[in-house]
Formats: C-alpha cells, structure tokens, sequence
C-alpha cells in the first residue's frame, strides 16, 4: 500500500532549519552508524572483521569507565568498526558491563540495540532538538559530544525503550586509516555546547601546536590475504561493504512506534504492508525506500529468528548483486549461517540473504534500495522485480534506479 506522507500535516512549520521553514528544528538526513550489545564481544570480532571486512576504528574499556568488577561482568571492552571514512558505522559492545553501570535506564534484556543513530545538518540542529525534545517532554538519556568519533550528540528514548541518537560532525578518517589519539579528545561534554563553537580544523591545530602525535590514534591491520578481484582491486574477501542500514525492528506497540519516528523525529512514511496478517511499516530519511522498518513483534517466532533481541536484522549493503552472490558463497563456505526470509517483507529490496553473527544477530547482506524522488511515491509493486530465493540468476537485468542513491566515497582498499 502506497503510504505517501510528506511530514508537514500535524504541526504548524514554524522553525528555521538553514532558511527552511519545518515543523521540528531539525531534520534527519541520515541513518548514520547503528550497533547491539552481545554477551561475548571477543566471539564476534572475527565475524565482523575477517569475515565482513569491518575495520577497528578504536575500543572503549567500559569497565575500566564504569569501575566494573570483571569478575562479575567479564570484560567490558567494546569495539567500533567503520566501512569507510566515517569514524564508525557500527559498534559491538559488551552486554554485561554495560548493563551493570551505574545510572543506566531501564531497559528490557531483550533491547540489545545499542543505538539507532541519525546524522543532522548542523551542530545547531542537534542544539535545538535538545531543547526541543526537553519541551515535548521526551526521555533523553545523554547530551554533548562523543568520544571516541568526535560527534555532537543527543540521545533520545524511544518507544520499546530503543535509545535513538541525532549527531553532527563525526570524525573522518582519512588515507592512512588512523583515528584521533586520546590525547585529542579534549574536553568530554556532557550537554549541549554554547554556540558557536570553534570548528574541527581549528580543535586540530591546537592539538598540533601542543604537539600531539597524530600518529598515535588506532589503525586496523586486515589479517586477511588479498586474494579476491573485487571490480580490480585485490581484497581479502569477494565483496566490500559499502552501506549500512535499513534497521529492522520488532515492536509491541506498532502506533507509538510509527508515531515516534514519523512524528517525533521526522521520519517519512514509505510505504505498508501486510504479510500473513501482519501490518508492517517502512519509513525513510532521505531518496532511499526505507532506513527503518517497524514490524509487530508477534512475527518474531513466525519467521524463526532469534527471541533474544528486538532486533530483526541490520542491513549491510555491497557494491553489486555479483559482490552479494559471491559473499554468500565465501560465508556459506566459512559455516556462516545464512537465512533467507520471503521478500514481501522486504519491499525497495530485491535479492537479500541474512547472515547470523556468533551472538545470534542477523545481519542483511543486499545490493539495491530503490529511490524515491521528488513526488514522494515508491515503486508500485507490480512493478517490482520479482525474487525467487529458490533461483537466483547468475545476472539481472538493471532496473531504472539500480545504483542509484548513496554512493561510496574511497578506494575499496
């Protein structure tokens, strides 16, 4: 069903965002990086490394930042992994520690979603939705900036208790792949900055003239050996990560949590469907069909997927549909799980499998997100293709956005 929304029915526009006139003082333009809590981080660095080809950007020692006893709680070290030039894209954290710290909010154990975290245009907007956010009487957890990743931020709860984060301004990597030493941090903020604040460059060159060895920061080493052609370039897997999301979430209460992302945090509403009896629905922040899909939780067991978590999958997108099959070919030989669930589910997506990591989590390997342009309507669906997981053919015929939408910044390797 054809949800077309452009987002300015409920409330009067009455904020300047950058000269625009909206009805929030901000405006998603993103889903940015994402991660989940697991109960053995260690198990699953190889998956998300060797296998995947995730880099470590840096690590927390949460026990160490929360005075944790480690023989109650294991290790609380946690890693940050990036795809490309963004500080991270996706984080792995100790479920344990993080757990035991003090002050954390209440939380179901079955949210092992660590955040859902959308980029704004401006340190500004994130200033302002503070603000905002405290006037609509909505929960937030942290304000102020990050580190590592360097990222201006605020945490907004949202229904089910999934903690939400709207930054600005993450950390760049650059050609010789290291992250800002400690020694950069600076200053930890704990609530929004009085702006204006200095810029990046000039925090940069302070740092400089103190003489901080910028060499110093992380840089991950693939263990790997570069044996794949991957369009000409020679990589240790057949395939390269080139997007992250749609998030998938299993809900209980479907209309708060429509209302929130559409309502409260701006997201548009894409398109309905319903499978087996299941209302499902897909919301997006920019052209791509959907950045987060909202299904009943009631279709958990149905689909066999796992009890312990919320979540559904979390997608991982590759630069091709050749790069998708020969991933599954290199996990499947690997003795990776795989999993293929009806496409319906999966509208703006055609071929897509789901990988299992160590913890139980799916990880949704695709290649194509269809567009949606000015008019604001998706691709009716007798007009999409038709996906057989049973046959997959060894080439497809392109469709009118087939590598279209974001595109990957950076040399594969």
């Amino acid at each position: 069903m054809d949800a077309r929304s452009d987002n300015t029915q409920t409330a009067p526009q009455t904020h300047d965002v950058g000269g625009i006139r909206l009805d929030r003082p901000f405006r998603i333009r993103r889903l940015g990086h994402f991660g989940y809590n697991v109960m053995d981080v260690e198990a699953c660095l190889p998956f998300y490394t060797d296998l995947l080809g995730l880099a470590i950007s840096d690590s927390i020692d949460f026990g160490r930042i929360f005075e944790l006893d480690e023989k109650e709680v294991g290790s609380g070290v946690g890693y940050l992994f990036r795809h490309g030039t963004d500080h991270h894209s996706f984080v792995v954290f100790p479920k344990r520690a993080l757990d035991a710290r003090p002050g954390r909010p209440p939380i179901p154990d079955e949210v092992t979603i660590n955040q859902i975290t959308w980029q704004v245009g401006s340190l500004r907007e994130v200033v302002d939705a503070t603000a905002w956010f405290a006037r609509q009487g909505t929960e937030m957890t942290r304000q102020g900036r990050d580190v590592p990743g360097s990222n201006w931020h605020v945490y907004p709860l949202g229904p089910d208790r999934h903690i939400n984060e709207l930054y600005y301004g993450i950390e760049q990597i650059g050609w010789n792949g290291h992250s800002k030493p400690k020694s950069m941090y600076g200053i930890r903020y704990e609530a929004p900055p009085e702006l204006p604040h200095i810029s990046e460059f000039q925090e940069v060159e302070k740092a400089l003239a103190d003489g901080v060895d910028v060499d110093e920061g992380q840089c991950h080493r693939d263990q790997g050996e570069a044996v794949y052609d991957v369009g000409g370039i020679l990589l240790a897997r057949p395939f390269k990560i080139t997007g992250m999301g749609p998030v998938r979430l299993f809900v209980d209460d479907m209309a708060a949590s429509l209302a929130y992302y559409r309502d409260r945090l701006g997201l548009t509403l894409s398109e309905e469907v319903i499978w087996q009896g299941h209302r499902c629905h897909f919301l997006r922040a920019n052209t791509e069909h959907h950045s987060l899909a909202l299904y009943p939780k009631a279709l958990r067991a149905e689909l066999g997927l796992s009890p312990h978590t919320t979540l559904m999958a979390y997608g991982m997108r590759v630069a091709d549909y050749g790069q998708l099959r020969a991933a599954i070919t290199f996990l499947g030989g690997k003795g990776v799980g795989l999993k293929y669930l009806p496409p319906e589910l999966f509208p703006g997506i055609d071929y897509s499998v789901l990988a299992i990591d160590p913890d139980g989590h799916a990880i949704q390997l695709y290649y194509y997100m269809e567009q949606i342009g000015w008019d604001g309507r998706p691709r009716p669906p007798g007009q999409r293709r038709q996906v057989d997981n049973q046959n997959w053919p060894e080439t497809l015929e392109p469709l009118s956005d087939t590598h279209m939408g974001e595109v990957f910044l950076g040399p594969l390797g």
